[in-house]
């Protein structure tokens, strides 16, 4: 089923397009939504304005995640969590917590940025895959550990060095 794209729909389109798609999903969630109409000249006419604007728009928030990409290229991230003696955690990290990291270090990461399945269950690092849009991604370190680890790492390292007078 051809249908013209009313806005941008992810790994499908953008506005303005006219795209080939199966009648159910048609059916059942482009028209619903309001995502998309029929292609005809009236309707392509109507939106000419509308997909100018988000082309410009696209470009710019494109270029923005391009930056925001290449700034994260060797960025790292150390998340306590509450684990057992074997490393097992108690809960999960999920794309939220790697998003709320990556906010605390100035980075302007979504957690709908982050793809991260399945969640993180063990005390680890692990390499973590941020899509921005379809063609721009990055990818970051993430370790976590044992919840106090970090402050128990600092106090050694305060108790172990030599007293200046």
């Amino acid at each position: 089923m051809r249908l013209l794209l009313l806005k941008d729909v992810r790994r499908l389109g953008h506005l303005g397009d006219v795209v080939d798609v199966r009648a159910g999903y048609a059916r059942n969630y482009l028209l619903p939504q309001r995502l998309a109409t029929e292609p005809t000249e009236e309707n392509i006419k109507a939106i000419e304005a509308d997909r100018k604007r988000a082309t410009a728009e696209r470009a710019k928030r494109n270029e923005q995640f391009a930056g925001l990409a290449a700034r994260l290229a060797d960025a790292s991230v150390t998340i306590e969590a509450a684990a057992n003696p074997e490393g097992t955690l108690y809960g999960s990290v999920g794309p939220t917590h790697v998003a709320e990291a990556l906010q605390a270090q100035g980075f302007e990461v979504l957690p709908s940025h982050v793809l991260l399945e399945p969640p993180i269950r063990t005390l680890d690092n692990r390499t973590v895959k941020l899509e921005f849009t379809d063609e721009i991604t990055a990818s970051v370190k993430v370790w976590v550990v044992r919840e106090g680890a970090i402050e128990a790492a600092g106090s050694t390292a305060d108790s172990a060095a030599p007293a200046v007078e």
